[in-house]
């Protein structure tokens, strides 16, 4: 097989050869056309499912259905392989994404790659899908309104997660008991071997960094090049949940400061919110919320009042990517008004239309974190800790995680690290963003550091994930890696080049979410 020299000297795979046979238990795939939309069909979307065996040690038991899409190779004859996408989560697919809108972000590297989308075992479109079949709002795993330390309420904390837990337990079976990170990637390397590639390729988004370091580990010689783009610590994700929910939380705090710094910058974007000063006008108008609720009277679907978890809840998902960040100061701009329609509009097309999205993150993170189970009290120290250290997102942290506490269900096949990458296997390039509140910048030095080869590429910039149109340099970095191993120089920063405006047109409710829907993409 023919090789290319990376940057730090391992070799990388500069195509994938076709198996003549796929070795036994490899599933096989019939594709076919699948395109929902003029785009999708025109980019020649195909999709397939694959069945894999439920449980691993059992590969003739029960199968389950791994649903898949793919936009095939533009350049057929400089064609390298397939190159497998996860957009992050847990529970998060890019296979609904690919039939709707074809290649998008990934077009450049469709020429040389088929871009291949894999929900996640447990994930719909693939079956069976976990789904609690929950009121995302009243019996969910979020908690409203957000516990504070004054109104704190152990039982009644402890009542809503066993509901929750025990409407989890009712309404999905044996899938629960498989839905690990290694299992999902026991089925990556299967699905890999199915279209026919020697070794992975794979673009891994925020928890698809964790697939990806966890398949590193697993199967060391099966890749040719892993990006780890907006990378978890995942040694923390495993052994440290509770403290890894904090740091996040303290990533959210860093970013709405940032935001309000901008805002004050550049009124014109922030659509004139909060004035010389958005951070102590943001902070007003939770207070103002919280003291009565704000109309939202021009959202007739829904006009229920706006409250400050409302809008916590939205500023919180807009801080995601800095292209909503004019988008954000438009809606508190609004709100502050005293018409918070577009908030509501926010909360229930965007956040609250579906429990199932937190449904599958909660079970296959429950499966296998190492949350404490025999005291409670420790969820109540970690919620006071968090309201005290971050005061706008605070109730992320600790209160609202005791369905982990009650959750009885473990993945025995779960891996719990080290997560190495091999010496004598391609170095993974991780990416990380300097101010990215989902997974804060510190994650991707740590996780870097633990796989040990891997090379880290640094983005000076905001928002959660890098490669895909923020930066030409992260772009071409991420390309040159994929396609011809080569790694860029140790120490590489790159600038974000994403700019502050505000939305244009002026938006209705629903324009304001189909903006907010197309920038929580990766």
């Amino acid at each position: 097989m023919a090789t290319l020299v990376s940057g730090a000297g391992t070799a990388v795979a500069a195509a994938s050869t076709p198996a003549a046979e796929p070795p036994a238990g490899v599933p096989q795939l019939t594709w076919s056309a699948c395109g929902l939309t003029e785009v999708a069909t025109a980019a020649g979307v195909e999709c397939a499912t694959a069945g894999v065996p439920m449980d691993h040690d059992e590969p003739d038991g029960e199968s389950i259905r791994i649903a898949l899409s793919r936009v095939p190779a533009t350049d057929p004859a400089n064609r390298i392989g397939s190159l497998f996408v996860n957009p992050g989560g847990p529970g998060g697919e890019f296979v609904t994404y690919l039939q709707e809108a074809g290649p998008g972000l990934f077009a450049d590297l469709n020429a040389r790659f088929d871009i291949v989308a894999f929900a996640p075992r447990g994930v719909a479109p693939s079956t069976p899908a976990v789904d609690c079949q929950v009121d995302p709002e009243t019996q969910g795993p979020t908690v409203t309104p957000t516990p504070t330390p004054l109104d704190v309420d152990l039982d009644a904390l402890v009542a809503r997660a066993q509901g929750y837990v025990d409407a989890c337990l009712a309404t999905n079976g044996t899938i629960l008991e498989h839905l690990s990170t290694a299992n999902v990637a026991r089925d990556l390397d299967l699905l890999r071997a199915a279209v026919g590639d020697e070794q992975l390729s794979y673009l891994g988004f925020s928890y698809g960094t964790a697939i990806g370091a966890t398949y590193a580990s697993l199967f060391p010689e099966g890749y040719r090049a892993l990006v780890l783009d907006a990378a978890m610590d995942v040694d923390g994700y495993i052994h440290d949940p509770l403290g890894f929910t904090a740091e996040q939380a303290g990533g959210f705090e860093v970013a709405l400061a940032r935001f309000a710094e901008a805002c004050a910058v550049d009124q014109v974007a922030c659509s004139g919110f909060g004035g010389a000063d958005p951070y102590l006008a943001y902070d007003q108008l939770l207070a103002a919320a919280e003291a009565a609720p704000i109309p939202a009277d021009a959202y007739p679907a829904d006009p229920r009042p706006v409250t400050a978890d409302d809008i916590r809840l939205v500023t919180l998902r807009l801080l995601y990517a800095k292209q909503l960040w004019g988008l954000l100061g438009l809606v508190l701009s609004e709100a502050a008004d005293g018409d918070a329609s577009f908030i509501r509009a926010l909360v229930d097309s965007v956040f609250l239309a579906d429990s199932a999205p937190a449904d599958r993150q909660f079970a296959i993170s429950a499966s296998e974190q190492r949350y404490p189970r025999d005291d409670l009290q420790v969820y109540l120290d970690r919620g006071a800790e968090s309201w005290a250290s971050f005061p706008h997102f605070g109730g992320n942290s600790g209160y609202t995680e005791i369905h982990y506490a009650l959750w009885p269900v473990r993945d025995e096949d779960a891996f719990a690290g080290p997560f190495e990458a091999s010496a004598s296997a391609p170095a993974p390039l991780v990416i990380g963003t300097t101010y990215d509140p989902a997974t804060p910048y510190a994650w991707s030095e740590r996780l870097a550091a633990d796989l040990g080869t891997a090379r880290l590429l640094t983005m000076e910039g905001d928002g959660h994930a890098a490669y895909g149109g923020r930066s030409a340099c992260i772009d071409a970095s991420t390309e040159a890696y994929l396609v011809d191993g080569a790694l860029p120089a140790a120490g590489t920063v790159c600038r974000q080049e994403t700019p502050f405006v505000a939305p244009v047109p002026a938006p209705t409710t629903a324009a304001v979410t189909a903006q907010a829907l197309s920038g929580l993409l990766p």
